[in-house]
């Protein structure tokens, strides 16, 4: 029964993956992960809910855990001293804005909270419903988020 599950739903899946971690390496460590935590808790699956609406709030939540734990770790581990840190980070000098020329860097650039909306309802074709069903957030956020993030890439394109 699992392994049908695989079947189905895979690809789409590691779609989905790649679209959120940007990078081919992290999207088959969180593509993994979400099938382990898939299996893990099979006993918890709603069999009366769509399987594939459940793996993809599986894998959104399993990205989120992921960025909390890598949000920092790579930037203390390149300093010896955290005077060494401060330094260094005291002298970085303000980024210049990025010259986005197209969709995919606009999207990428959005706010979290944007760019998985946009992801999801955009990029996998879940309605608002599923949408806020993976997200656990209401529809009218959903609808809102992606309200948001529509005039900001238009402003970022028509900038570009």
């Amino acid at each position: 029964m699992f392994d049908q599950h695989v079947k189905e739903h895979g690809n789409r899946l590691f779609g989905l993956a790649l679209k959120l971690c940007k990078n081919r390496e992290d999207a088959e460590d969180l593509y993994q992960e979400t099938w382990v935590k898939a299996y893990r808790f099979m006993d918890q699956y709603d069999s009366e809910k769509e399987f594939g609406a459940w793996i993809t709030g599986i894998c959104v939540n399993t990205y989120r855990d992921m960025l909390r734990r890598q949000k920092w770790r790579f930037l203390y581990a390149a300093f010896q001293t955290n005077e060494e840190k401060d330094f260094v980070l005291s002298n970085v000098p303000a980024e210049e804005p990025a010259d986005y020329s197209d969709v995919r860097n606009a999207v990428d650039a959005l706010p979290e909270k944007y760019r998985l909306a946009v992801i999801l309802h955009y990029y996998n074709d879940l309605d608002v419903k599923k949408t806020a069903e993976v997200l656990n957030i209401p529809e009218g956020t959903v609808k809102y988020n992606l309200h948001k993030a529509r005039e900001i890439l238009k402003r970022s394109l028509d900038d570009g």
